[in-house]
């Protein structure tokens, strides 16, 4: 049978510009050397329970509310959801206020966002609510210019805007806003594809109502539209050369930095996704070279493909281009 996807449903694409990207759940912990904190919900190993709080690796990173605050300790988190109880445990607010974390910048930085990993020196600064809003757009065009984000925890938020496009004239939406609904539609508890799907399927040629909620700012973070500092800028404040790997599912876990070659094929599949599908995910590209670095041939990767990340429904050409990533980046073709 042909790639082993005779039951797999065809999926269409989300969107042309409003893309998703999660950030996940979870810990894997190997070479205490140097390590990284994974954070996520999606692909994870099944039938394995979080182990008990004492037999978690004691791993202790510095936080700060990004609009300010003292510096706090947090540690015994192996989950998204267990790192913003830990963060509201800190500073003494509830943890649905946190919207999403950055790494080592206290600017709402999307290139330093956390998403499934956090090196063993990171610092974390947490972004909570701020003002909420609501917009009434035209959708003048079939995309409205936005790449859709969501922090594992049930927030949809906005983590790029693209210049020129319908939502880029809208100078009150900004990267790092929350999407609390469209229309009425509540969409707390979505994940960033479902957020896209629906933005795409808004019909041309009408108004629509976005409620937006966009973290708290500090004085010197307020500014008319910022897409954030440009990766490699401002202070560097974590070093580590590991990263604890967080996961909804099974413990949570330190492991090496990816190799090249997993760099290489993580950013072409992450290109692969924005092309079929219409969203950016980078610890999705992730997860699915994990599943392809060891797999023989194409008929095993979308096995593999189909139990652990069959809601996704890939489109049969989607998965044969991947596999060809994953090979090209092993000889060295990309």
């Amino acid at each position: 049978m042909p790639l082993g996807l005779g039951r797999r449903k065809k999926a269409s694409p989300l969107v042309e510009n409003e893309e998703a990207e999660p950030i996940r759940g979870g810990l894997n912990v190997s070479g205490m050397d140097g390590g990284v904190v994974g954070l996520g919900e999606g692909a994870t190993s099944e039938g394995l329970p979080p182990p008990p709080s004492s037999m978690r690796p004691r791993l202790i990173f510095h936080t700060q509310l990004a609009h300010g605050s003292p510096t706090g300790r947090i540690e015994g988190f192996s989950n998204v959801r267990e790192l913003y109880a830990k963060i509201g445990e800190a500073f003494g607010i509830p943890p649905a206020e946190v919207m999403f974390c950055t790494l080592n910048t206290h600017k709402v930085d999307m290139e330093k966002l956390l998403g499934g990993q956090i090196g063993l020196e990171d610092f974390i600064f947490a972004h909570i609510k701020g003002q909420r809003k609501e917009i009434e757009v035209y959708k003048g065009e079939d995309a409205l210019g936005l790449t859709i984000t969501d922090n594992g925890a049930g927030y949809a938020f906005i983590k790029r805007i693209r210049e020129g496009s319908i939502i880029h004239q809208i100078q009150v939406i900004n990267v790092g806003d929350m999407i609390e609904s469209i229309n009425g539609h509540g969409l707390i508890g979505c994940r960033h594809y479902e957020v896209a799907k629906m933005l795409k399927e808004l019909p041309r040629g009408k108004e629509f109502t976005i409620k937006l909620t966009e973290p708290l700012k500090a004085f010197d973070m307020i500014s008319q539209r910022s897409g954030g500092a440009k990766a490699g800028s401002g202070v560097q404040l974590g070093t580590g050369r590991g990263t604890l790997r967080l996961r909804a599912k099974g413990p949570a876990t330190v492991e090496e930095l990816p190799s090249a070659f997993e760099e290489k094929a993580i950013e072409k599949v992450d290109d692969l996704l924005e092309s079929y599908m219409g969203i950016r995910d980078s610890e999705l590209a992730a997860t699915m070279v994990e599943l392809g670095k060891d797999k023989k041939n194409p008929d095993e990767f979308a096995e593999a493909l189909d139990e652990t990340l069959g809601d996704f429904a890939f489109p049969d050409e989607f998965v044969f281009d991947v596999w060809g990533a994953i090979g090209d980046a092993k000889v060295g073709r990309l």
